[in-house]
């Protein structure tokens, strides 16, 4: 047990390095992912024919393995096979997978008497887009989003295979120096960032439609 919490005393600086690590390797894509599947999520519901082209490409990118993707970066974009690049852009590409058929189903699920009632108010295409649709929208796209931020966090740990620090550098570790406190340390690290960041999705979400809690505390 002294070794244990000795070794834990003489690494919080190094685990602390690789938590902020997880946590930017997590975030940045999802961020970039969902900028992306917006404007493409609603490509596919404006125009319905693409909606199944889209939805099945999406979904072919996303049944590649996430090691595989990592390995495969330094050949597509020509960096180094240890620069985090190639997980935020692989991690990236999971992330438009995942959203493009939740924002589709997002916009899809606004009624249309508040579209034409907004087009009747002399709402451009645009305007119609970002007052409305999107905000309705909200709920569903932040459940797909949800799914994504906890998603990335956990294939973010393949990542420590070849090499880019983050939490699953713990596991890999641990198994070298035949330790379990690391792997569980990395565990429970790991376990807590995709509750907090899936707290924080969902309190943006309640923050952005208010609407929602005034609809329950009147039933």
């Amino acid at each position: 047990m002294n070794s244990q919490l000795a070794w834990l005393q003489n690494n919080l600086a190094w685990i602390g390095q690789l938590t902020l690590s997880h946590l930017y390797l997590s975030i940045i894509p999802v961020i970039i992912g969902l900028a992306i599947a917006l404007p493409i999520g609603w490509l596919a519901h404006r125009y319905r024919k693409l909606l199944p082209v889209i939805v099945a490409g999406s979904s072919l990118l996303y049944t590649i393995p996430s090691l595989a993707f990592f390995v495969l970066m330094p050949v597509i974009i020509g960096t180094k096979i240890l620069d985090p690049l190639n997980v935020v852009i692989a991690l990236t590409v999971y992330t438009i997978a995942l959203l493009v058929r939740v924002v589709a189903d997002g916009l899809g699920s606004v009624p249309e008497e508040a579209v034409q009632a907004a087009t009747g108010m002399g709402y451009t295409a645009a305007q119609r887009l970002v007052r409305v649709q999107l905000p309705v929208a909200v709920p569903v796209i932040g459940a797909g989003l949800r799914v994504a931020v906890v998603a990335n966090v956990s294939v973010v740990s393949m990542a420590a295979l070849i090499g880019i620090p983050q939490l699953g550098s713990l596991f890999t570790y641990g198994l070298q120096v035949f330790q379990m406190l690391p792997v569980i340390i990395g565990i429970l690290l790991s376990a807590v960032l995709a509750l907090g960041l899936d707290l924080l999705v969902q309190g943006s979400i309640r923050g952005l439609t208010p609407w929602n809690r005034r609809m329950r505390g009147a039933s």
